[in-house]
């Protein structure tokens, strides 16, 4: 991030998708959609997709950047196991809401699993926070860190 963008972005308000817990950590913005189902390993939260341009980074204890997401029934169950395996992020940002990737999360919270709260934040706005430490606040606040 330029130093002209963490001396204008302090913090960024967006809005709660799903509530759960605040978090922190650093940014990792998706340069494309994800399919969850045989696109992140459940058992390490690793992007297991080939194909995908971000392939064997980590998303575990990440701020999550989504871009979109390549649809599947199953991509709840996957984001399920994540917050169960501890491997889930430390908190989600999509550009639009995909209701069956976050029934994952409201599941989990049902469950009584530590979920991490999911926000709705323009994509526009999404490269300003590359490789930021960030914490998100389970109110939607978007806090840089320096670092």
């Amino acid at each position: 991030m330029s130093s002209n963008a963490s001396a204008t972005l302090d913090a960024v308000q967006a809005e709660v998708l799903v509530a759960g817990d605040a978090g922190a950590g650093a940014a990792l913005v998706l340069s494309a959609p994800i399919s969850f189902w045989g696109g992140v390993d459940p058992r390490t939260g690793t992007i297991a997709d080939v194909r995908h341009p971000e392939h064997g980074q980590s998303i575990a204890g990440r701020v999550l950047f989504l871009p979109g997401t390549i649809g599947s029934s199953s991509a709840s169950a996957v984001l399920m196991e994540l917050v169960h395996n501890g491997h889930a992020p430390a908190a989600l940002v999509l550009h639009e809401p995909d209701a069956i990737l976050l029934l994952g999360l409201i599941v989990a919270r049902e469950m009584g699993w530590p979920t991490p709260v999911a926000v709705k934040l323009d994509r526009s706005r999404f490269a300003g926070f590359a490789g930021a430490a960030l914490s998100v606040s389970a109110g939607g606040l978007l806090g840089i860190h320096p670092g």
